[in-house]
């Protein structure tokens, strides 16, 4: 530890108790017999969002750390992320489009989090980090395994200084095993897992999915994974590992396909939109696009039947069950698709309303954003961000009836809050700090 940082040890250490033991109703040492609660120093009332007082020190880049660590700031929070000074989160240049300076891919998923743009390579800034790890709860990063370690900034070093400390580590491969050392990139892993050689028409090429969704499952899963290890915490008073990895997260999500080999030794293949077990379920072409009619049982295929004025094909006996259908199923779909040929998606989703027969139109992207549902739901979530303006981003997919999602701070410019964390978390003097920006461990935004 160098001289300047040496000073406030004893400082960081005071805070330390308060900042990460609050966590979980009964939890806080600052609990107030009236209810309320303790939170950086002020006593609060009223709803809180569950991870109110958790801190969060993000060591995440690109999708699946980031998309993990937004979930918990929106679930309350506070969530310190940590960028590289000058570039920043790789996405921060994948672009275009940019809005203003800004990449959109990076703003998809960033919004509320503090941004400290610290230089891990320089040896104050690696002490700087292991501060921070000292104050915090969770530390999620996503570093091929043992780098952090390497740098003093691994599970066992960090967790010798905060042993109540969740530290999840998000790799491609896992952190042990013959590919442990490979980078993890989503389009590597949905190919390697068995994903892309399910996606596509049916007598086609792979195909890659139009989001990265083996990113964003593992996100989901060390969004879980974090939430499991506070409750576990909560009763055993100590931090925990957590091993998340690209390639586990998309294999488990196989779900039945893996299910299908593993117990029938029965091979998947590419069905474009459609089911392999279940007919009809699937795309159709109309007029003027494409709708999706999902008949999952006998009653509803009979049904869509009536709406489409093809009673017949319910007295076919090739038709009766759905399992007669799968076997036959090439000509029923060929006698379909020539009917919804005839009249235009709006017309068919009004035919269908009211039918118990799902079906949905294929959006285009616009059309999304234009549906009742998707606005009634509050997925279109605005904020006035620092360079860009009003921007838009997908809004959380859960809602709580305790507390309301609104208020998002905006995603944060590299290093918009270097000086308030060190000083304000930290408890670094004016004279520390400048000491840091002067050496370029730690850099400060001046753009606003």
């Amino acid at each position: 530890m160098s001289a300047p940082l040496g000073l406030f040890r004893n400082r960081v250490g005071a805070l330390r108790p308060a900042a990460f033991t609050s966590l979980l109703p009964g939890t806080h040492p600052g609990r107030s017999p009236a209810g309320g609660r303790w939170i950086s120093g002020t006593l609060t009332g009223g709803a809180l969002r569950p991870l109110e007082g958790v801190r969060v020190l993000d060591l995440t880049r690109v999708l699946a750390g980031p998309f993990a660590t937004m979930i918990l700031g929106d679930l309350g929070a506070e969530v310190v992320k940590v960028e590289r000074p000058g570039a920043g989160d790789d996405t921060r240049a994948w672009g275009p489009p940019f809005v203003s300076s800004e990449s959109a891919y990076f703003l998809s998923v960033n919004r509320n989090k503090k941004s400290v743009a610290v230089d891990m390579k320089h040896p104050r800034g690696v002490e700087v980090i292991q501060e921070l790890a000292g104050v915090c709860d969770v530390l999620v990063e996503n570093y091929l395994p043992g780098k952090l370690r390497q740098m003093g900034l691994g599970y066992e070093q960090l967790s010798r200084g905060n042993p109540r400390l969740i530290y999840c580590s998000i790799s491609g491969y896992g952190q042990t095993g013959p590919q442990a050392q490979s980078p993890g990139y989503d389009s590597i892993i949905s190919a390697v897992s068995g994903m892309m050689h399910i996606t596509g028409p049916q007598d086609g090429e792979p195909v890659r999915p139009g989001v990265a969704m083996t990113d964003m499952a593992t996100g989901l899963y060390a969004h879980g994974a974090v939430m499991a290890a506070l409750l576990q915490r909560h009763n055993t008073g100590r931090g925990v590992h957590i091993d998340c990895n690209l390639l586990s997260s998309q294999v488990s999500c196989l779900s039945h396909i893996a299910a299908n080999y593993l117990n029938a030794g029965k091979e998947a293949r590419r069905w474009g939109t459609a089911h392999e077990s279940i007919v009809p379920y699937q795309g159709f072409r109309t007029k003027d696009g494409y709708i999706i009619v999902a008949a999952g049982n006998d009653k509803q295929f009979v049904r869509m039947c009536q709406v489409l004025q093809m009673v017949e094909l319910t007295e076919e006996p090739k038709y009766k069950t759905n399992n007669l259908r799968v076997q036959n199923r090439q000509q029923l779909l060929q006698t379909l698709s020539e009917r919804l040929l005839q009249e235009n998606t709006a017309d068919w989703l009004r035919r269908f309303q009211g039918s118990g027969v799902p079906v949905g139109p294929i959006n285009s992207i616009q059309e999304v954003f234009a549906e009742p549902q998707v606005k009634h739901n509050g997925l279109i979530q605005e904020m006035q961000h620092p360079a860009a303006g009003l921007i838009a981003v997908p809004g959380p997919a859960v809602r709580f009836s305790s507390f309301s999602p609104s208020g998002p701070t905006p995603p944060p410019l590299i290093g918009q809050h270097t000086v308030q964390v060190l000083r304000d978390t930290l408890s670094y003097s004016d004279d520390v700090i400048k000491a840091l920006l002067e050496s370029g461990a730690v850099a400060q935004n001046e753009a606003i």
